[in-house]
């Protein structure tokens, strides 16, 4: 590599740093340990190519493997997004649905361990019950395992 590349990489990196050193201080305030957004890396594709050398522009090559990354990234914030949405509404009650006709082993009153068979469930104020098979009512906290029926 000639001298004049290594030097216009160097004033590159240099331009870069200090361009984004108020932005990163910034954010280093507010995120720290977080890695860099697509905003951030927009912005600093952004700068790189206005501070380049126009006697050795970016490889064409180079250019778009970096938006193929930004892109990736964009994507994969937007499914994070959209999983982090999908998870929040979820409901349990689909879960303990999934239990009844189950046994369940759970902790008793006395703190020994019971087995029974569920039969419904029940839902107040957002607290969940399993009802047994015994008529007893039991907290889906309180289960230690679920398993198939032998009856």
């Amino acid at each position: 590599m000639s001298e004049t590349a290594v030097d216009a990489r160097t004033q590159v990196s240099s331009t870069i740093a200090n361009s984004t050193s108020s932005s990163s201080k910034k954010t280093t305030e507010s995120s720290i340990g977080t890695s860099l957004d697509k905003d951030a890396f927009l912005q600093l594709l952004v700068t790189q190519l206005q501070n380049q050398d126009p006697t050795n522009p970016m490889d064409d090559r180079e250019f778009i493997s970096q938006m193929a990354t930004f892109s990736s990234l964009e994507q994969l914030t937007n499914l994070n997004s959209t999983m982090s949405t999908f998870v929040g509404l979820q409901d349990p009650m689909s879960m303990y649905v999934g239990w009844i006709g189950k046994e369940v082993t759970f902790e008793g009153d006395s703190h020994e361990e019971k087995t029974a068979l569920v039969q419904s469930v029940k839902s107040s104020d957002g607290q969940y019950v399993l009802v047994l098979d015994d008529g007893t009512e039991v907290s889906p906290w309180n289960v230690t395992a679920v398993g198939s029926s032998d009856k």
